[in-house]
């Protein structure tokens, strides 16, 4: 027996199946683990003290995404792989058009938020399949495309790549 799906059908059903395939992160459940990332400002989707927490497996739940880049910090292309920094606000139901990212020694940079979608920004949590460590500028890693844009080889991006993400902040 086959079954024939009008264009509306299957549309409704492939909706239903991406709901269905939403990773729980996305609903933002507290944390089970250490916290690696928190988004304070203007978000909507909170899960901790009005800011959105999210340990090391909650972004792994996040759909993943990798690239190979060069990079001024490696001396090959490496690959890194991790969410949408696109998805990771989303999750979140930020709002803001400014990103105040901080690292672990408290180092700030800001990061325009249509980076995130113009640009495919992800926030790397591996380094060629490995998670990153501190040392090596992990635990999470603001990496752009490099190398699918000549206009992102330039310091105003590579200055916008923050390691050893720790929080951001949407205004």
């Amino acid at each position: 027996m086959t079954h024939s799906f009008t264009p509306a059908r299957r549309a409704l059903a492939t909706g239903l199946a991406l709901l269905c395939a939403l990773p729980a992160a996305w609903a933002l459940d507290k944390p089970a683990g250490a916290p690696v990332l928190t988004l304070s400002g203007k978000i909507s989707a909170t899960n901790v003290d009005k800011k959105a927490v999210f340990d090391a497996a909650m972004l792994a739940a996040l759909p993943q995404h990798g690239f190979t880049t060069s990079t001024p910090w490696y001396k090959a292309p490496v690959k890194f792989t991790g969410p949408l920094l696109s998805d990771v606000l989303r999750a979140a139901k930020a709002s803001g058009t400014t990103l105040r990212a901080v690292a672990l020694n408290d180092y700030k940079v800001a990061i325009p938020a249509e980076d995130a979608t113009r640009f495919k920004v992800i926030v790397a949590r591996l380094i060629d399949d490995k998670p990153i460590p501190v040392r090596e500028k992990g635990p999470l890693f603001v990496v752009y495309p490099f190398d699918s844009d000549s206009e992102l080889r330039t310091t105003k991006y590579y200055d916008r790549s923050i390691w050893q993400l720790k929080a951001i902040e949407v205004e």
